[in-house]
């Protein structure tokens, strides 16, 4: 099966919309609401999982929105938090069935890794997203061809139908971009390395780059080019992706994905340093006016 039926008979052919989010907004409301309610009464992670004959970093994914949520542990957290008001509890336990539901990706569950479920839903549910990339080009950005190229490069065992359930799973993610109402705003930084490597070789890199050109139009997608000559940078460590939610209730979501695991750095400091990382590479990088001249530029010399 190629990419484009993959994409057309997956049950979410049509653009996502804020419900195929799936349970991750009612996940980090939940996990956020329980943190507070554990910091206001001075209890410590350890004395929570004791409770619910759960260890302290169970807690920590639950209050991270990383981790499901048992019924009966809402309620006996709810129980030793002191929550008494029936009203409150009824609405904390609702969100606890709404974050159990299925999600989305499911339907993509053979080529979706366990530390990549959260980001995904976080994503789908995500107002705003935030990315730095130095090796490709951001995954919301690529043609289906660039994707296929890059995805043959990571999982270099995969077979075709794996394959195309992979770039299917990027193709479908990227609707997030043109849904309505409720389209994400995506503010991009590639670094120029990025946008020279001939990913799948010079044809698909030129298509590439003519996508960029025109998905730069879109008034939802901002895309900045951090150019050689700018020298050391604030994000040297590596990608980086930042997801601001609806609503401004829960926290953001930074995502750093590695080679076979991923990481979701949540303290308030952490969550703050890359913000300012973020900020400084868009005062780094050429200006989004320039985007299409640099793109162009790079396009005549592929």
């Amino acid at each position: 099966m190629g990419t484009e039926e993959a994409a057309r008979t997956s049950p979410f052919s049509g653009v996502l919309d804020g419900r195929s989010a799936g349970p991750m907004v009612p996940r980090l409301a939940l996990g956020a609401r329980l943190r507070r309610l554990r910091d206001a009464r001075g209890i410590g992670r350890a004395e929570a999982g004791h409770v619910i004959r759960a260890s302290p970093s169970k807690i920590s994914r639950m209050e991270a929105g990383r981790h499901g949520f048992k019924l009966r542990d809402i309620a006996d957290l709810l129980t030793f938090y002191g929550v008494t008001d029936e009203a409150e509890r009824a609405t904390l336990l609702a969100l606890a069935e709404q974050a159990n539901t299925h999600a989305w990706w499911q339907y993509y569950s053979d080529v979706v890794p366990s530390w990549t479920q959260s980001y995904l839903g976080a994503e789908q549910a995500a107002s705003v997203i935030r990315c730095f990339q130095i090796q490709r080009v951001p995954e919301l950005l690529q043609t289906p061809d660039y994707a296929r190229a890059a995805v043959q490069l990571t999982h270099v065992d995969a077979d075709a139908r794996e394959v195309d359930r992979r770039v299917a799973l990027r193709m479908t993610r990227q609707r997030i971009l043109h849904r309505q109402p409720g389209t994400a705003q995506l503010w991009a930084v590639i670094d120029e390395a990025a946008l020279r490597r001939p990913v799948g070789g010079p044809a698909v890199m030129r298509a590439q780059l003519r996508h960029l050109i025109e998905i730069c139009r879109l008034p939802q997608v901002t895309v900045q080019i951090l150019p050689f000559l700018s020298g050391g940078h604030a994000a040297e460590g590596g990608p980086v992706t930042i997801l601001r939610l609806p609503g401004g209730q829960l926290p953001d979501v930074v995502y750093l994905e590695q080679l076979t695991t991923a990481l979701y750095p949540d303290r308030p400091a952490d969550i703050e340093r890359y913000w300012d990382a973020m900020n400084r590479l868009v005062v780094e990088a050429e200006s989004p006016d320039e985007t299409p001249t640099i793109l162009h530029r790079i396009l005549q010399e592929t």
